[in-house]
């Protein structure tokens, strides 16, 4: 017999939901630093026999050291501008920061934690532009147009192809929005993976379901 998986208890989500404000704040995102940290310690992987990547000090540190130096210039900037400014460099440095990545903690857990939930991945299905059009437009508004809600409801199809892909938003804006729209909606319906003779999961079944619902409600 399976063993039974382990149970969940709610003040546990309470307590994890808590904390993701301040992992987000402390730099436990893709734009953070912590995660920088994270990704140096593991990339790139080592060379044969445990020896140090060959590529190492000849592409990725060189390129690591130059990225540091452009961000500590721009915070020297800001350092400077409080100083002169306001006489007061350091206050303003802090204040500037902090609000730096509470911005961005704001924008990692909508992206991150709301995103990839399974309660916003169940309600994609039923075609929130037809089903709630005004929330649509109201949360597209929100993030500065419909090229960016594309990352909200396309995310699957980002990482199922992040490279040959990349940003929705970025699409959208060299393409506009509802091009990048109905292609993602094709590529949900043709399928963003490979059969392999095994039954469908319920997401695969899930994004099928909703690529159909699109497909038939556009020819309406």
């Amino acid at each position: 017999m399976g063993k039974k998986p382990f149970p969940i208890h709610p003040f546990g989500l309470i307590f994890t939901g808590l904390l993701m404000p301040c992992i987000h704040f402390a730099g436990l995102n893709d734009t953070g630093g912590l995660f920088a940290m994270e990704w140096y310690n593991n990339f790139p992987d080592e060379g044969a026999g445990g020896k140090c990547n060959k590529e190492l000090y000849k592409k990725w540190l060189p390129r690591r050291i130059k990225h540091h130096v452009f961000v500590a210039v721009h915070w020297v900037l800001v350092f400077l501008m409080g100083h002169f400014i306001l006489n007061d460099g350091l206050t303003f440095f802090l204040v500037v920061t902090c609000f730096a990545r509470a911005g961005y903690s704001a924008a990692w857990m909508f992206i991150t934690n709301f995103n990839h939930s399974h309660p916003w991945q169940t309600f994609l299905q039923k075609d929130p532009a037809r089903t709630w059009p005004m929330l649509h437009n109201i949360m597209a508004s929100l993030l500065g147009g419909k090229h960016r809600w594309n990352e909200m409801l396309f995310h699957d199809v980002h990482h199922a192809f992040p490279n040959a892909v990349g940003t929705l938003s970025q699409r959208g804006r060299f393409h506009g929005w509802l091009k990048v729209h109905d292609a993602c909606v094709e590529v949900l319906h043709n399928g963003i993976w490979m059969p392999n003779g095994d039954e469908e999961t319920e997401m695969q079944k899930g994004q099928r379901n909703r690529s159909v619902l699109m497909k038939s409600n556009k020819k309406k």
